[in-house]
């Protein structure tokens, strides 16, 4: 009997994670063998069980998912992942992809492509879903799309976080990280940006597809 492919389902919201194990039982040739709601539940699962795979999102507490990815493949540089998120615009593609995924696909995609980016990617090949490689004219428009796509890992979480109107506080609390820590980076975003309010950083955000409006506004 052929050995099924043994995934490792990574979200952090319970209800997704039995929406993608009910989608993903429909394939005989694939099967969820453990499931993460955090990055660091990830990692070590991954280094326990050896999955096939990865299917993970990328909005997370704790590290997030870009952390997550970095950390694995230089454990594990052939660690097959793939990401599953509700993000679309280019930016964070681009840095899922630079932090060592195989493919993307976003969650309001066709039910078939899950199954089909999981097969190519067992056969070593990337996949990312069509269009999502096609730079938008938002993001062409502003310089400081290059400055975002040249972020670290943890100041593009904090640079998320803030676009979302989280507090200095708050922020701190879910990345598990000091104040004085997430403080620093707000400085330095801040700095890089070329802006010295949250207003004029959440207007970057939207204009560059990463957040939207508020409710209300």
């Amino acid at each position: 009997m052929k050995k099924k492919i043994q995934i490792l389902l990574v979200d952090d919201h319970a209800i997704v994670r039995a929406g993608f194990k009910l989608l993903l039982s429909n394939h005989e040739e694939i099967e969820v063998m453990a499931e993460a709601e955090r990055g660091e539940q990830a990692i070590q699962q991954y280094l326990e069980l050896q999955p096939d795979m990865i299917v993970m999102d990328l909005s997370m507490p704790g590290i997030g998912g870009l952390e997550t990815i970095r950390r694995i493949v230089k454990r594990e540089p052939a660690a097959r992942i793939l990401v599953f998120s509700v993000h679309h615009e280019q930016v964070f593609v681009n840095r899922a992809i630079s932090a060592g995924a195989r493919g993307y696909i976003t969650k309001n995609t066709a039910p078939d492509i899950l199954p089909e980016a999981i097969m190519a990617i067992m056969e070593d090949r990337t996949y990312i879903e069509t269009g999502l490689l096609q730079a938008s004219e938002a993001e062409i428009q502003y310089d400081y799309h290059r400055i975002i796509e040249a972020f670290s890992t943890r100041e593009f979480d904090i640079f998320k976080l803030l676009a979302q109107g989280q507090s200095t506080q708050k922020i701190a609390t879910e990345l598990c990280l000091g104040y004085k820590t997430v403080a620093n980076y707000v400085t330095k975003i801040k700095k890089k940006l070329h802006v010295e309010t949250l207003s004029e950083l959440m207007q970057i955000a939207i204009a560059s597809g990463i957040t939207s409006l508020p409710e209300g506004r």
